[in-house]
């Protein structure tokens, strides 16, 4: 996900408590699992969390064959990923797009393994912030690994699409029926659009009514949710009462314009951020998929798709504390489960307000109850800001920001806030809690009100070194007993 000129927006799926997970017949609701996490879960663990949630479709940014065989048996619709990095490889090579697709796509198409469904080559390569880099590889790239889909016998079945961002079209007027694509990137989309129409694959776009009010200080708060109570605008005799509807049928504009009506639209992500802004809050998450799964349930779709039955992809599963907080502090915030899979906040995918908290992930381990703080008897704090710059340039201070939920702490809070962030992510090391000797540990948790002084989990590559270690310990103790 990055930053969007209109009105970006992630549809993924969402759950309640209990296994049902559809809104209405036809339409679709996913998840996006990402793991830019210094602690990440173990992807048997978030399976597990998947499936107790009823969540059917999901989709990746890569294809890392931990997670995706993970998924395996699990009869979870599943989008694997090309990370842009990649796309010049492909896009020159027909040889290296066949060993990819034989490594991970034929290796897990089995009875009882993994249910591919797409294949997004790049994640939204368009971004005006990428300066072009790659518009020329994106769509020779596409082709090479469609082909090699095709030529392996899963053509049928697995199809190759791009995630784009909502950027790549635009209207002069902000008018739906004024929508066209960008002129930089015009001639490569019209190439893609008419390449997905032919393959009978969907165009996938990314759609965020929050970076919309995040960009924009004129823009109508409640134009950005579901529910009304906002101005709304006509275009052609059609209304528009929020901006996802107003951002979805500028795209289907912009296809009507290349001679394509009714191809299918996957919203690839959409979601709200609950921390790291002063829009980016529970309350106001809560009101944004509420809003948006009574809109899936009632079967209504946008003013030029009356009928549509949208297949969407919430953006996203879990918080993610690596993320780039370029475009925002709130980047690391998106996930409807906090970092270790508890949920934030009740909800109800079905539309009908019978809202649950959703079912937390099982078999979690965590550290030591014990948090990092600035000592009682420091008074002076002159000296400590370049410990605090430290901390926080390796950790995450994101929920420290201007409106965030530990906002309102005092000096010595914001202080031993950053320190105890640094402390867990160092998997709370002895020598991660110095600074100078100005900070100490404590057993009594640190948290202050709603400010939430998180104990971190015991990572996969933690569990994996714990492991390995016990077998080393094991071999010695056999070996010392035959000594």
């Amino acid at each position: 996900m990055a930053g969007v000129s209109m009105v970006p927006a992630v549809w993924a799926a969402v759950m309640t408590l209990g296994a049902v997970f559809s809104v209405v017949e036809g339409a679709g609701i996913g998840v996006n699992w990402g793991i830019l996490s210094s602690h990440p879960l173990r992807p048997n663990i978030v399976v597990k969390l998947l499936k107790d949630n009823g969540i059917k479709k999901v989709k990746l940014f890569d294809s890392d064959a931990w997670t995706v065989s993970s998924l395996s048996g699990s009869k979870i619709e599943t989008i694997i990923g090309i990370p842009n990095d990649q796309l010049k490889k492909f896009a020159k090579s027909y040889d290296d797009a066949k060993d990819w697709v034989k490594e991970n796509v034929t290796s897990h198409m089995f009875e009882g393994g993994v249910d591919l469904r797409y294949v997004s080559v790049g994640n939204e390569a368009f971004l005006t912030a990428y300066n072009g880099s790659f518009v020329k590889v994106t769509f020779p790239a596409m082709q090479n690994i469609q082909k090699a889909i095709d030529a392996a016998g899963h053509g049928k079945k697995i199809k190759v699409t791009t995630a784009l961002n909502a950027d790549v079209y635009e209207s002069s007027t902000n008018l739906p029926s004024d929508g066209e694509f960008r002129p930089d990137i015009y001639s490569t989309m019209k190439d893609i659009v008419h390449f997905l129409d032919r393959n009978k694959a969907p165009f996938m776009v990314n759609i965020y009514p929050f970076l919309s009010l995040y960009q924009n200080p004129n823009f109508p708060l409640d134009y950005a949710f579901f529910d009304g109570g906002g101005k709304a605008t006509n275009d052609k005799d059609k209304s528009y009462t929020n901006v996802f509807d107003a951002n979805y049928d500028t795209l289907i504009w912009s296809l009507k314009k290349l001679g394509v009506s009714d191809m299918k639209i996957i919203v690839g992500e959409v979601g709200w951020p609950t921390d790291g802004n002063k829009f980016a809050n529970v309350n106001l998450a809560k009101r944004f998929y509420d809003g948006l799964f009574k809109k899936l349930a009632s079967g209504d779709g946008t003013p030029m798709r009356p009928k549509e039955k949208f297949e969407v992809y919430l953006f996203g599963l879990l918080d993610e504390d690596m993320k780039s907080v370029l475009p925002g502090f709130f980047e690391r915030h998106w996930g409807i489960f906090q970092f270790d899979g508890k949920p934030k906040f009740p909800m109800d995918s079905s539309g009908k307000g019978n809202d649950k908290m959703l079912v937390a992930a099982k078999g979690v381990q965590y550290l030591e109850k014990k948090w990092c703080v600035l000592k009682k008897n420091v008074k002076v704090f002159d000296n400590i800001s370049p410990q605090v710059d430290y901390a926080c340039s390796l950790s995450d201070c994101t929920s420290l920001g201007y409106g965030s939920s530990c906002n309102n702490l005092d000096r010595r809070g914001n202080i031993s806030y950053a320190f105890n962030m640094y402390y867990q992510m160092q998997d709370q090391s002895v020598e991660a809690c110095v600074f100078n000797g100005s900070a100490e540990i404590v057993k009594n948790n640190a948290s202050v009100g709603s400010c939430l002084f998180p104990i971190q989990i015991v990572s996969a590559g933690e569990r994996l070194k714990a492991a390995a270690a016990a077998m080393v310990g094991l071999v010695l103790s056999l070996f010392a007993l035959r000594l």
